[in-house]
Parts: C-alpha cells; structure tokens; sequence
C-alpha cells in the first residue's frame, strides 16, 4: 500500500527493461505494478462494502508488492555502494508514509466525535495512539479485539496491515544490509538474500497454521510474524537468483502465464467466502501470496508485453498511484457516512463513498503525500521542523481535547457494522 512501484538501478532495475550507465541510479517506474495496486484496492473497497467476499485478499497483493519493491531497492543499493544506508532508507519511508497516516489519524477522529456514535468516538481514541506508533495490529491481538466481528465500531481497524508493513521495513532492511554486503552484484550476497528470504516465508506459513485453527483467527490473520511470508514471498521474487530464472521464460509464454494467474487471482478474490474460507488459514493465503508474487516478478521482467501494457493502463495505474490515500481514507468513510446517502443504498451508497474517499485522497497525495516525499520547500531545514512540530502539536491537542464517552454511553449501531 505504501512502496511505490519503482526501482532504483544502476544498470538494470529489479523487473525492468531499463538500463543505465554503470554506477549511476535512477529510478524506473514500473506501470503494471501500480495497476496491480490499483486493482488491489478496489477488491479491498468492493469488500469493506459488502460486495466482494474475497476481496480481503487485495491485502496480500498489497504485501507481496511492498515486499518486491522495497527488496529491489535495497539489494540494489547494497550491490552498487556495497552498504545500505539504514537511516536514509527509514527516512525515506517516514515521509512516504506518516504525513498522510498523521493527517487521516486527525481527521478520523475529528470526524468520529462530529458524526460516529459514542462507541465509535470512544474507541477511536483508544485505538489513536496504537495506530501512531503502527502497532495497532498487536493492540488488536492482545486486547482480544476480533478483526472479522468487532471492526464495524473501530474507524482504525483498517490500519492493521499499514502497522504490519512498517515493522517489516523495520527489520527486513537490516537483514538485507547484513546479509547483501558485496559490490557489484556479488551473488553470495544475492542468494543470502533469497535464502533467507525464503526460510523466512515457510517458519511464517508454519506460525499460520499454528495459530490460524483458532476460533478466533485474528491472531493469524494480523500478526506481523504470521502475515510476513506476503511480504518475504515478494522480497524472493526479485533477487537474483528468481530474476535469472523468470528471464529464461519467453515473453509470449510469460504473457500466457500472466494471464492464467492473474485469472486465478481473480477467482479467488470472487469464490473466497470470507474468513471462514476451507483452507484460508491452512495455506490458502500463501498459496495466494505465491501466486501474486510469481505474477509481480513476471510482469516486472515483462511490462511491455500484453498482461503488461493492460496491467499499467491509465484507469487502474492512476488507481495505483493514489491507492495509498485511498486505502487510508476509505474506511473512516464507510463506516461514518450515513446510511442511506441521500435517500439511496446499496451500490448506489457505495458510489458515493467510494466517490469521497478518492476525492480525499487525492486532495491528501497533492497537499501533503507528494510535498512531503519530494522535499518541498516548506518540508526541509528550519521549516520542515516546524511544520512536523505543528503537525505533533495539533495531534496530541486533537486527541487529548476531544471528550471521551463515558463507557456505557450511547449504543452500537448495528447499521454500521460492516464486516471488513
């Protein structure tokens, strides 16, 4: 939801036909990768509204993707400078990643104390602080708060993937820049990477089959430990070893292939039904995140074939391009906006909300994603600080000024509680 789709490369970027002068970087954007994110987020919207049972498995390509890029970065900076330079990187996916959560977080609650009912209010500033530090995924597993029954009440319960995303860029950039050291693509670096890439992905298949019989599967489905093999899945598909392989494919069998498992994809996200899915937790989502992961490296070799080119086209890469945003926004909406929208429901409510929260993201990425991320003046030196010292300033203010329910205030209303 968050690494955009490119790839920094100084000869040949991860996925990409590019080349470039040795020991000189640039990035290429990859268009069938953000159309991927593109279509990863509608299936994730269709069913936060009820219209897609499986689309909850969106979240997976989402992963595998930030897994696969934010991997091609990292091996290709350890390659060419023979270091990762773990501070610019962290900094890197603060600014991509925090202004837009900060401002969603404000607004969210602001929004819930003018529109939510006291339950949602109150539980939006429980959960606040939990979602500002991206732990809100754990203080969902340990306060026992059931993601499939209990997030109809919650305007945060969506950020428990963004949670898991960074405490991967947290520890996986430091595996890589131990384990990848070596100049100009030295490949016992590269095949550490892939090794440990790949045991990483089967120990966290094995804590998801450990914990996904219980009755209650949110530990499985939201653990940082039991959700990394996404992630790792995609970090495998684009290191050397993988991307020597798939190049052996020709690129009319690699288009069929494409179009085979993209269709696959697809089924999935329309036959799953929901949580309770025979097999979900018992290798179905690593057979899904597989899937997704041998489709990413397949068209990233191969983006101007066919599965390519309709990929990366306009509608589902400018999708892509704000999926962030509208990931972030799109819950808070849902679940706020009033049932029926001006005399109308269903699909038709749906519309409209989906019609808010791209109009909010994009307002989100012009204002402050893209501002922040390319250094506007406004964001650097003396004023750059002021501007993160206003923005913590108005958060704590926001969060401890609005008033707090009393705990048996209000009811919940059983209208909202749309499972996600």
């Amino acid at each position: 939801m968050s690494a955009s789709a490119s790839a920094s490369a100084p000869r040949r970027a991860p996925g990409s036909r590019a080349a470039a002068a040795p020991g000189r970087s640039r990035t290429v954007r990859i268009a069938p990768l953000d159309g991927l994110r593109g279509l990863a987020v509608v299936a994730v919207l269709l069913f936060h509204a009820g219209h897609l049972e499986g689309g909850f498995l969106g979240v997976d390509l989402f992963f595998v993707l930030s897994g696969f890029l934010i991997t091609g970065l990292l091996v290709e900076e350890s390659t060419t400078r023979g270091r990762i330079v773990l501070t610019a990187f962290w900094a890197r996916r603060a600014r991509r990643l925090l202004p837009a959560l900060a401002l969603v977080c404000v607004a969210a609650v602001l929004l819930a104390w003018t529109f939510g009912s006291p339950y949602v209010l109150r539980f939006a500033l429980d959960d606040a602080p939990w979602a500002a530090v991206q732990a809100v995924n754990w203080h969902f597993i340990v306060e026992q708060i059931g993601y499939w029954n209990a997030s109809g009440t919650r305007v945060f319960a969506h950020l428990w993937s963004i949670a898991v995303e960074w405490q991967f860029y947290l520890a996986w950039p430091v595996v890589v820049a131990l384990a990848g050291r070596g100049r100009h693509g030295h490949r016992r670096g590269h095949r550490r990477v892939a090794a440990l890439a790949g045991a990483g992905a089967l120990v966290s298949l094995a804590l998801m089959l450990r914990y996904g019989g219980a009755v209650d599967t949110t530990r499985a489905y939201e653990g940082t430990d039991t959700r990394a093999f996404s992630l790792l899945l995609g970090a495998l598909a684009v290191t050397a070893p993988i991307r020597r392989l798939l190049a052996r494919v020709p690129a009319p069998v690699a288009d069929g292939v494409c179009a085979a498992l993209a269709c696959g994809i697809g089924a999935a996200w329309v036959l799953t039904g929901g949580q309770n899915a025979p097999c979900l937790f018992r290798g179905g989502l690593f057979a899904h995140s597989a899937a997704c992961a041998a489709l990413i490296g397949l068209l990233a070799r191969n983006a101007g074939g066919r599965a390519g080119r309709l990929a990366g086209s306009a509608v589902p890469r400018t999708l892509g391009e704000l999926s962030y945003g509208l990931y972030l926004w799109h819950w808070p909406v849902y679940l706020l906006l009033p049932r029926p929208v001006l005399g109308i429901g269903g699909w038709g409510r749906t519309a409209v909300a989906i019609g808010v929260s791209l109009l909010a993201a994009w307002v989100t990425k012009v204002l402050v994603e893209d501002p922040v991320r390319f250094r506007a003046r406004w964001t650097t030196g003396r004023r750059g600080l002021l501007a993160l010292t206003a923005a913590v300033a108005v958060a704590a203010s926001v969060w401890g000024t609005v008033p707090r329910p009393d705990p048996g205030a209000g009811t919940v209303d059983v209208e909202r509680l749309i499972t996600p």
